[in-house]
């Protein structure tokens, strides 16, 4: 199984709807919360080519993108394979 990794926040709902897919499709991931932790932000924002929205997800070292991105990856049939390719 891959190793998933997604910066996230608390209080952000594209945030759970993203790891509630995840959960659904029985991944175990990294979450790495950027609430009040800036140094964590500037790290997610240097890592996703300046992206500073929540979540920002990454499957190995695939940055998926956000919550969006990671349904829309899922429609086309492209997120099964990423999660199963290690």
């Amino acid at each position: 199984m891959a190793n998933v990794t997604i910066y996230s926040s608390m209080f952000c709902p594209f945030c759970h709807r993203a790891k509630a897919l995840l959960t659904q499709k029985g991944v175990s991931f990294k979450e790495v919360s950027v609430d009040m932790k800036p140094a964590l932000r500037a790290e997610m924002r240097q890592k996703a080519g300046g992206a500073n929205s929540v979540p920002q997800i990454w499957i190995d070292d695939t940055h998926v993108g956000g919550c969006d991105d990671l349904f829309a990856l899922d429609q086309r049939g492209g997120l099964d394979p990423l999660l199963k390719a290690s």
